[in-house]
């Protein structure tokens, strides 16, 4: 898509208007009261410290694994390092949004057809096939947040990290059960269910307004600051948070298929039934709603 200042249609069944510079702008959600103490209004006016909690999340089993990653090496089958697969079951080298939205999903709400991978990980020289993935999609900012488009792409997390990450990107822990600090590297996890080993991935929350894709995937994002978007990205879209679980504790040689354990990243490709998506952004995160695992 060019990258020239051209309106995206964002969407599906919510009105939207074209404003200066290229940036779609939502109309409020069918029925939301524009009074005095409304979702609208109270949305409005927002502080950081409501933002807290407000999300909505999806819990989606793993589906496979592959040397393809059809954001980074489209249409070239095994170019890639291994990769884990959530969401959506059909995603390969050759996936396009139209292949993504007619594939089953993995996930537990029908719609979530969204495709999300990480690059595998291996315990003592031998692959870990996650769980599944808790991933939250939550509000960050202030403004008003939009769902990202459909055939939206972005990758989050540094490939050829060599050192440690940001721990506002990524990191490791053994999930709130496991008394375990965040980590660089990943920990020794305790025996016992819900213990389990869990690797972190958090993606920017600001676009351009422009762009479904950038040349290094990243570029036509960029990270909040203090709730605001930075003025390149004037569009808040929802923070995604990708939380893969995996069936290891204690101690072993861990690595990932990128490089070692600092490498992680993760990579989201927008194919979700788009009037599910834009139903819970506006009625969770724009009314500033905990929806937790439910509507």
């Amino acid at each position: 898509m060019s990258t020239t200042r051209k309106c995206v249609a964002l969407s599906l069944g919510v009105a939207a208007a074209c404003a200066a510079g290229g940036v779609a702008m939502l109309a409020p959600a069918a029925g939301a009261q524009q009074g005095p103490g409304g979702p609208t209004e109270q949305a409005g006016k927002a502080r950081l410290p409501q933002l807290q909690g407000v999300n909505f999340i999806g819990n989606c089993r793993f589906s496979h694994r592959a040397q393809d990653d059809p954001i980074v090496f489209p249409g070239t089958p095994g170019a890639s390092h291994d990769h884990s697969f959530v969401g959506n079951r059909t995603t390969n080298a050759f996936s396009t949004l139209a292949t993504l939205l007619g594939g089953s999903t993995t996930c537990r709400r029908p719609g979530e057809t969204a495709a999300y991978w990480m690059p595998t990980l291996y315990a003592d020289g031998s692959p870990v096939a996650p769980l599944g993935a808790t991933i939250y999609y939550r509000r960050k900012t202030l403004p008003r947040v939009t769902a990202p488009p459909p055939g939206f792409k972005m990758i989050a997390g540094d490939a050829m990290a060599t050192a440690p990450q940001a721990r506002s990107v990524t990191f490791w822990n053994c999930g709130i059960e496991g008394g375990v600090a965040r980590s660089e590297t990943p920990p020794a996890c305790p025996e016992g269910r819900g213990n389990e080993l869990r690797l972190h991935v958090t993606f920017p929350a600001c676009w351009n307004g422009v762009s479904l894709d950038s040349p290094n995937h990243k570029q036509h994002v960029a990270y909040p600051m203090n709730g605001r978007c930075p003025a390149d990205y004037p569009v808040a879209i929802p923070q995604i948070s990708l939380i893969y679980r995996y069936p290891v504790s204690g101690t072993h040689d861990f690595r990932l298929a990128s490089s070692g354990v600092y490498s992680a990243h993760a990579d989201f490709f927008n194919s979700w039934d788009q009037p599910t998506l834009e139903g819970l952004v506006q009625g969770c995160l724009n009314r500033l709603r905990h929806c937790g695992q439910g509507s």
